[in-house]
């Protein structure tokens, strides 16, 4: 099969690979649309620790199934699926109470950070259990199911988060992360979202996909519009999806007395914490982990239009041009947001 193997940092190529081997439990897709993530990028020089070469990178996929293994009795050849990208044990006791995305023995595809290697999608074929696996609508485009994994990344963060009706939220970052995850909170009742972002070109797309109010932090006070916005209080919630210093204190300062700052972003491996502004306000912080069994939610938005991802495809382009458009992605070319490959 063909596939885009990270050889070494900063090379990728596009090989002739052996097509995965499954078991029992697992599935075999031909996969048909994979997206790249922001993770795959920073895994391209290394920098992230998580994607060590030789590796076919890539988690955000959909296909068809080409092969079941022998239990594997509700799906055959030709349904059209798109999988989890975390391979969670189902045995561990985190796991066993429902904390899918917290398994004492997790994988995740496309990641090898040194203790387990498991190749993911940027190739025809994949192999995976089972149990990540969910069927598509019949009308459900491809490149589109490719972005499921990424807005399961909002919906969870979202649904882990103390939202009421009538909320106020700040999304800090409006890139591919962000920009789901203000669509998440406007459905689950915010009424105001704030969108934060460093780039005019990404909060004219934010404005378009449901924020109410767009802020360039390069040139403005957050913490001060935020507070002329809500009556001097702050917003209920706030969503940091960079992974930075500076962009989670923005978080931070934008909430009100007893508000809520979820954690979603996460390139930094550490930041400083106004420690004392979030003590004297009771501002709550949380982790959110990639998702936990959100697909189908995420399927159900995606097909009703409740949550659009068509606006934040910027190309879709065969695997062969991988390369070139991860290299355009690692430089930072303005304008774009996600590419999805084609095998």
């Amino acid at each position: 099969m063909n596939a885009l193997l990270l050889k070494e940092y900063m090379h990728l190529e596009l090989v002739e690979m052996p097509e995965p081997e499954i078991g029992p439990d697992d599935v075999l897709v031909r996969v048909r649309a994979c997206g790249i993530c922001g993770s795959d990028v920073h895994g391209l020089d290394g920098s992230s620790g998580r994607r060590k070469p030789p590796l076919i990178m890539g988690h955000e996929a959909a296909g068809e199934v080409a092969r079941t293994g022998s239990n594997v009795r509700d799906l055959k050849p030709g349904d059209r699926v798109t999988f989890d990208s975390t391979v969670y044990c189902g045995n561990c006791w985190f796991c066993a109470r429902g904390d899918l995305n917290l398994c004492e023995n997790r994988q995740v595809l496309g990641v090898s950070p040194g203790e387990y290697r498991r190749h993911g999608a940027f190739a025809e074929f994949v192999a995976v259990p089972r149990r990540i696996v969910y069927r598509l609508p019949d009308s459900f485009p491809y490149e589109h199911a490719a972005l499921i994994e990424a807005v399961s990344i909002g919906v969870h963060a979202v649904s882990i988060t103390p939202v009421q009706l009538g909320d106020v939220a700040v999304v800090v970052g409006a890139g591919m992360i962000g920009s789901v995850t203000l669509q998440a909170a406007r459905a689950a009742g915010c009424t105001r979202i704030i969108a934060v972002d460093i780039e005019d070109s990404k909060l004219t797309r934010a404005k378009q996909i449901g924020a109410t109010d767009v802020f360039n932090s390069k040139n403005t006070d957050i913490a001060k519009a935020v507070l002329e916005l809500t009556e001097g209080r702050g917003a209920d919630v706030a969503f940091e999806c960079v992974g930075q210093t500076e962009p989670v204190q923005t978080a931070i300062r934008s909430v009100r007395k007893g508000g809520m700052v979820t954690l979603v972003g996460n390139i930094a491996p550490s930041i400083e914490v106004p420690l004392q502004y979030v003590v004297t306000r009771q501002i709550r912080l949380q982790g959110s982990c990639a998702s936990n069994g959100e697909y189908p939610q995420c399927i159900d938005l995606m097909s009703r239009g409740v949550i659009k991802v068509e606006p934040l495809i910027s190309a879709v382009a065969p695997l062969a041009e991988g390369p070139s458009w991860f290299n355009r992605l690692y430089n930072h070319e303005p304008n774009l947001m996600k590419v999805v490959l084609r095998p």
